[in-house]
């Protein structure tokens, strides 16, 4: 029996939501890993009143789209998720 993946940490802004989800790999190497994926989506009510999900946003919904990603960076950040390709360290950038 295999148990479905929660989100870590959920992000919303009014109809606008972002995910933080914790994923389990293997390395190149064959080790296990562990990494962390975000989702974004935006709730709306179809013509049956009922509640549905799409990745597709309106200019609208933009600013708290960038909330809620803003949020997840800096939720990955603190999570030790902060490095970047090039040795930079963004939690040390941030922190001043």
């Amino acid at each position: 029996m295999t148990q479905e993946n929660q989100p870590e940490k959920k992000f919303r802004a009014g109809s606008i939501s972002a995910t933080v989800w914790l994923n389990h790999g293997q390395s190149k190497t064959g080790e296990t890993t562990k990494f962390r994926t975000i989702s974004i989506q935006r709730g709306y009510k179809d013509k049956d009143d009922k509640w549905q999900n799409t990745t597709s946003m309106r200019v609208n919904d933009l600013p708290r789209a960038a909330l809620v990603l803003t949020k997840a960076f800096e939720y990955l950040v603190t999570q030790g998720e902060g490095s970047v390709p090039g040795g930079i360290n963004l939690q040390e950038e941030i922190v001043m």
